[in-house]
């Protein structure tokens, strides 16, 4: 007992630096995780929340009813699509913006990354008024655009297929800023010494961007590839505010789909159920993620 007290004496000051961050973690993340796990098993609803005795477990027949969803089915669908087309554009336009905005010091070239920032930090509700705007099938800016070419005029919230489109450029357009200043941050760190000495070897712009730039930026394009990731998984605001998931379900995320059964239908044991799907596979996309970046890493 006197060693182990001796031990504790020595060691818990790390211990007593941690404990409000971990005490917060618990309370308001490993909690209420918990608690939204217990509840995805039984049909919780606004009455079963306002009187506790009206709640019955119902076992994994909400998870079963998630995949016979059309709706879900549909969700789990849109939110590949957003992942698949959004991630690879965010990381390569930001990396490229970045790339170019690095290569000046001057106002003209601050003022740009403070204008490929900016919309980052603006409010979703205040984007969705401007781009509805540009959006607009009868006097958006868009359509007025196509028109100088003769293309017919889009209906770009309506359309199925091009509403997608539509809140992809969006959410692209919003998601540029702050992974732009993670690459500018990053490249600002290479020292010069290798690009000086790729110089004296003859290497050409091409080479030293190839062979130098890209792999030292490999711990930035991890960083920015998973939380990028995780955000279009988690793919919400966009639809929420400009489509409402429609039409016809073609923009519904799976994010949507857990709010509009948790909040506009009060189904709030399988929303939960949802949200553990969502969990599930964005703890699957983060595992790969790491698996890929340990080999690249070995190699």
């Amino acid at each position: 007992m006197k060693e182990l007290a001796r031990g504790w004496s020595k060691y818990k000051y790390p211990y007593m630096f941690i404990a409000p961050v971990i005490i917060l973690l618990t309370v308001f993340s490993v909690v209420p995780i918990i608690v939204a796990l217990i509840i995805s098993f039984t049909d919780m609803d606004l009455i079963g929340l306002a009187d506790y005795s009206h709640i019955k477990g119902v076992g994994f027949s909400n998870y079963i009813d998630l995949f016979k969803d059309p709706v879900f089915l549909k969700s789990i669908y849109n939110t590949a699509i957003y992942v698949v087309i959004g991630v690879p554009l965010v990381v390569i336009l930001s990396m490229a913006i970045a790339l170019l905005l690095n290569y000046g010091t001057g106002w003209l070239f601050k003022t740009f990354r403070l204008v490929y920032y900016l919309p980052s930090i603006t409010n979703i509700v205040a984007v969705a008024v401007v781009w509805g705007y540009l959006y607009n099938s009868n006097y958006g800016l868009f359509n007025y655009v196509l028109s100088w070419f003769g293309i017919p005029e889009q209906q770009w919230l309506l359309d199925p297929s091009l509403a997608k489109v539509s809140l992809i450029l969006l959410a692209l357009w919003k998601a540029l800023g702050l992974n732009m200043i993670i690459f500018l941050a990053a490249l600002q760190g290479i020292p010069r010494d290798y690009y000086e000495a790729a110089e004296l070897d003859g290497a050409t712009g091409w080479k030293k961007l190839r062979y130098i730039t890209v792999p030292l930026l490999g711990f930035a394009t991890f960083f920015v590839t998973i939380t990028t990731l995780i955000g279009w998984i988690q793919f919400f605001e966009e639809p929420f505010v400009m489509t409402k998931g429609g039409p016809l379900n073609a923009t519904m995320s799976m994010a949507l789909f857990i709010y509009n059964n948790g909040f506009q239908l009060n189904n709030f044991g399988y929303a939960a159920s949802g949200s553990f799907v969502l969990f599930i596979i964005i703890i699957i996309a983060t595992i790969v993620q790491f698996a890929v970046r340990k080999k690249e890493v070995e190699y």
